[in-house]
């Protein structure tokens, strides 16, 4: 039988793909809870994963709650990546939860005493996601 590269095309389709999965999986802090840790892991423009410990287990996913970044799929979307991951990555963050989204707690979180959605505009971030 001849290569059919559109048979082999639709097999190599059909597989299951597996997809990366969220590193953060601690349980989120309840409204108004105080919480603190190094940033271990950015997930886009405007969530990041916080813990006291290099254990995945631990580490609480964030989604900013004073800055908005874009999609990472849309325009500006790696850029915020990037400028989330060079301000904070590996430095020490507090947080202050507010509601649950998703599977991530919205929270304001300080790095040395300042905001980091206002750090990351002072750097020339731009907002536009939602």
């Amino acid at each position: 039988m001849p290569f059919r590269p559109i048979l082999l095309a639709s097999l190599l389709l059909a597989l299951p793909v597996s997809a990366l999965a969220d590193p953060c999986v601690a349980p989120l802090p309840g409204p108004s809870t105080t919480f603190s840790g190094v940033v271990r892991y950015i997930g886009d423009g405007d969530s990041l994963c916080v813990s006291r410990s290099s254990d995945p287990q631990t580490w609480v996913e964030v989604r900013l709650g004073d800055f908005s970044a874009p999609e990472l799929h849309d325009a500006g979307g790696a850029r915020a990546k990037a400028m989330l991951k060079a301000l904070t990555y590996g430095q020490y963050l507090v947080c202050r939860a507010g509601r649950q989204s998703y599977d991530r707690v919205v929270a304001r979180c300080q790095l040395n005493g300042a905001g980091v959605g206002d750090l990351l505009r002072r750097n020339g971030a731009v907002e536009g996601g939602n």
